[in-house]
């Protein structure tokens, strides 16, 4: 086993890290790593939209990953090692290159099989998901927690997103999907974020004027694709 270590890629991460030789240190790094060797590990929490996206482009494009759940306030050692920011997703391929973000992990699946190609978007896609990353993001997370941000109410938060959803909504009412005729990553990459804004007020987000962003929110949200990738994983336990 000593030997297969040194030889291995992921020793490349180790160089600076004269501690990797412990036992302890072996039992939940290395070993965690060589038991899957043969295919991508991906730290995932199931309810993360960052981390929904990754796994809808993952089984859309039918690539072979580990999913490890996690428990947000018990991180595993081997991902806090892989990428010290902790945050999922997280995909270790098998040749050590570690992929943290989304939008890089949605890409990397989509290189290796495209059949509809969601590659193929328009010029304004970067825009968008900047936006959506970005400042929607930003007003998104102090909506759905406004007890924690009191500068301002509720409504002031919503108000602001809201500007976003405009946006979509008058994208979708020319086409049937954010890009334009046909589903791509754009969609996959923002409907995670959407679906989360439309669950901290269910009541109001059904009964706003946003017609064709809750058509589109629902299709997706009703579909196969959606439905293969929030099964319920146990959370990761190295060994387990």
């Amino acid at each position: 086993m000593a030997t297969e270590i040194a030889k291995s890629p992921i020793c490349h991460v180790f160089k600076s890290r004269p501690a990797w030789i412990s036992l302890y240190f072996f039992k939940t790094v290395l070993y965690p790593y060589f038991m899957t060797h043969s295919s991508p590990i991906l730290y995932s929490f199931r309810r993360c939209p960052y981390a929904i996206r990754a796994r809808l482009a993952i089984a859309y494009a039918g690539v072979k990953v580990e999913i490890r759940e996690i428990d947000l306030k018990h991180k595993p050692e081997h991902l806090l090692f892989i990428s010290p920011k902790a945050t999922v997703p997280v995909l270790l391929l098998s040749d050590a290159t570690v992929v943290a973000e989304s939008l890089d992990i949605m890409r990397w699946a989509l290189a290796q099989h495209d059949p509809d190609n969601w590659l193929f978007v328009d010029a304004q896609s970067n825009t968008l998901l900047h936006w959506n990353d970005g400042e929607f993001k930003y007003y998104l997370d102090r909506y759905k927690y406004a007890n924690r941000y009191p500068e301002f109410s509720e409504g002031y938060y919503r108000q602001h997103a809201e500007v976003f959803l405009a946006e979509l909504d008058a994208r979708l009412s020319n086409n049937p999907y954010l890009a334009g005729q046909h589903f791509s990553l754009l969609d996959a990459a923002i409907f995670p974020f959407i679906r989360q804004f439309a669950a901290v007020d269910n009541v109001w987000f059904t009964t706003s004027h946003y017609r064709q962003l809750k058509r589109w929110l629902q299709e997706i949200s009703l579909s196969t694709l959606f439905a293969s990738v929030m099964n319920k994983h146990a959370v990761w336990k190295p060994g387990g």
